[in-house]
């Protein structure tokens, strides 16, 4: 073990999270062979396997598990470091990790702008995920904060609302229900949907309103994209339930517009969450203040946009 280093503790731990070595790569931006290079040099440190194939399936060996955990415990005595160095250091230095979710993706990274005008020497990290992703970096407490639309259930936080999010029905403006009002939710049975993955927060809500409401629908497509999800509607796919953040961009010449369906909007809202007990770093804190006090006015701003 003493010949292993931070970087191959890392790399093993995003290989264990994704079970890929590939998906590890691109999300530390790496190459496969470098990720794959790292492993064996840290198994030959090791002397033992850290992981065995079965099948197309990577699963730990009981020695990777174990380097696991520690690994896991490692980078969290060093985030406790850097947060206590960057307490040292005033807000001259520092880390803000945030980890969001897809909606949040229309709204945070307009605050970190102005936040980091202000304080120009913070280094600013952003992970944007579906839903159950992000409570899986908080229950391992990679981040400092973290933005979602559903609140965890199983998970003890602090929870704060930040601003609406309203789930809307979104066709093609040619599609025959467009130019309808009061359109009975009923009519949405078998009607083309194009949802989210599983694991999504939107999916999860979208699921439990339809089944709530006994219509069945007909889902002929899920994508990781909300974006993707907007070109494939313009495409003439189908229709899909979707924040109304996702059209914050979008004018009135644009082929997307909000059907008039009876249940909708789905009132939701977006949540600044962090886990309960969690000894927040100065720039966390002031990242808290400046989104409840300067912030306001971007937020607001962002909702006027969406909503009008």
């Amino acid at each position: 073990m003493s010949q292993a280093t931070l970087h191959q503790l890392n790399i093993l731990e995003a290989i264990a999270r994704h079970g890929s070595f590939t998906r590890a790569a691109e999300e530390l931006n790496l190459t496969q062979p470098t990720v794959s290079q790292q492993v064996k040099r840290l198994t030959e440190s090791i002397g033992t396997p850290l992981f065995s194939q079965i099948g197309k399936h990577l699963h730990l060996t009981e020695a990777g598990q174990s380097v696991l955990e520690a690994s896991r415990d490692i980078a969290h005595r060093v985030a406790q470091l850097e947060m206590h160095l960057s307490n040292l250091q005033g807000m001259e230095k520092g880390q803000l990790r945030l980890s969001i979710t897809t909606t949040a993706k229309y709204f945070v990274p307009r605050l970190l702008g102005p936040f980091h005008q202000k304080y120009p020497g913070i280094t600013l990290s952003l992970e944007i995920r579906n839903q159950a992703e992000v409570l899986k970096r908080m229950s391992n407490n990679e981040d400092d904060l973290y933005f979602t639309g559903r609140p965890p259930r199983d998970l003890d936080v602090e929870l704060r609302p930040i601003l609406p999010n309203p789930l809307v029905v979104v066709a093609n403006r040619s599609h025959p229900l467009a130019q309808e009002k009061d359109i009975p939710v009923q009519r949405l049975a078998g009607e083309p949907m194009i949802m989210r993955e599983s694991g999504s927060g939107t999916r999860a809500i979208v699921e439990q309103f339809f089944g709530d409401n006994r219509v069945d629908i007909m889902t002929i497509m899920a994508l990781t994209s909300n974006e993707a999800i907007k070109q494939t509607i313009v495409g003439g796919l189908g229709i899909s339930v979707l924040s109304q953040h996702t059209l914050a961009c979008e004018n009135n010449e644009s082929p997307l517009v909000i059907l008039d369906v009876e249940g909708f909007p789905i009132q939701q809202y977006c949540y600044l969450v962090y886990p309960s007990g969690k000894q927040l770093s100065i720039v966390a804190q002031a990242f808290i203040d400046f989104l409840f006090d300067e912030g306001k006015q971007t937020i607001k701003g962002t909702l006027a946009k969406i909503l009008q």
